[in-house]
Order: structure tokens, then C-alpha cells, then sequence
């Protein structure tokens, strides 16, 4: 995808995620949401509307979140940083998502 940030980060969080040491249920849903992130903005980018961009960029958000929740269960704060940084750039992209 060319020039696109907000996929970059996402797929270099992605990458970390897969590092995290979760058990059972919530390594296979942590891996679900890390990966939705990543392709949820890879579908929305492809939308022809910002209504339909935004749609997708807000389901990578809360996808995001997702990943967030199952870190504070799990105690591991080391991707806070990292996630809160995606989330700034995922949110302004659901706020704006430019194109017609």
C-alpha cells in the first residue's frame, strides 16, 4: 500500500503484538483484533466514499481498543505507547477520511 502511515504503523503493531505471551482464549482473540486492525484499514483505504472509509477506519479503531483491553487484562502495558500512538492516527482518519 503505498503511502499510507496509519497501515504501516498498524502492520509494525501487528508484528509486536505477535510477540505478546497471552493463553488460550485471549491469544487467538488478541491475534483476531491486531490483525483486524491491519485489515480493516487496508479495506476502508479502498473505498470509493469517505461514509464507507470512515466505516472501516472506525472498526480499526475498535478493533484497536480491542487489543488494548485484552493487554490490561493480561497486565502487559508494554504496546500502550505504541497502540495509543496508532489510535491517534486511526481516530483522525475516521474524522476525516478525505477522498469524495
Amino acid at each position: 500500500m503505498k503511502s499510507f502511515r496509519t497501515y504501516e504503523l498498524a502492520k509494525d503493531f501487528y508484528k509486536e503484538c505477535q510477540e505478546v505471551n497471552l493463553k488460550g482464549a485471549m491469544k487467538n482473540q488478541f491475534e483476531r483484533a491486531s490483525l483486524s486492525v491491519v485489515l480493516n484499514l487496508s479495506e476502508g483505504s479502498a473505498k470509493p466514499t469517505k461514509k464507507d472509509r470512515a466505516k472501516f477506519y472506525f472498526i480499526a479503531y475498535g478493533s484497536l481498543r480491542e487489543t488494548r483491553a485484552l493487554l490490561d487484562l493480561a497486565g502487559n502495558s508494554n504496546l500502550n505507547s505504541k497502540a495509543d500512538k496508532l489510535g491517534a492516527h486511526i481516530w483522525k482518519l475516521a474524522h476525516n477520511p478525505g477522498g469524495s
